[in-house]
């Protein structure tokens, strides 16, 4: 290994702001009832079998109800979605207030307003860093929306994506 300077960790949050994100907000819900927060960093990992993964901030005060429930699901945000995604970053005492959502196979809320969802079941978890690496078993999946596009999350700011261009 070499000798390398010491890390910097402004730049590198600003280099990697430069990746556009999808946004979605995960959800799960338990004995407590609902429990959910923003994520970025999603994707899928395999078709056979169906595995898609998201990594929760081992800060996150939400995701030990969404571990401990053992499901979880994921709502792709359109990009009329912008403060769903501000809400479930936060802090907020009940996120879900208000807001019109079903249940779906494994219990976790999915939003109406969503443009995709996906049920999982939670197959690994894996440490990486100051993060969990989750991986989901996916269960059933299925889009709501074809009006608008996704949201997305580029160097501190949302976005969308022109679908016609």
């Amino acid at each position: 290994m070499s000798d390398s300077p010491p890390f910097d960790s402004a730049k590198f949050r600003q280099v990697l702001g430069q990746f556009p994100t999808g946004v979605t907000v995960v959800t799960a819900s338990g004995p407590d009832g609902p429990a959910g927060l923003a994520i970025g960093s999603f994707g899928s990992v395999s078709l056979d079998p169906p595995l898609v993964m998201f990594m929760p901030g081992k800060s996150s005060t939400s995701w030990p109800a969404i571990e401990a429930a053992g499901h979880f699901g994921v709502n792709i945000l359109a990009e009329d979605q912008g403060e769903m995604s501000n809400l479930f970053a936060s802090k907020a005492e009940d996120k879900f207030a208000g807001l019109e959502w079903a249940a779906k196979i494994t219990g976790a809320p999915i939003f109406e307003t969503s443009l995709a969802w996906i049920d999982c079941e939670i197959d690994q978890v894996v440490e990486g860093g100051d993060h969990w690496i989750v991986l989901g078993r996916v269960l059933d999946l299925g889009v709501q929306r074809d009006d608008v596009g996704p949201l997305v999350f580029l160097a501190g700011k949302y976005g969308s994506f022109d679908l016609m261009g």
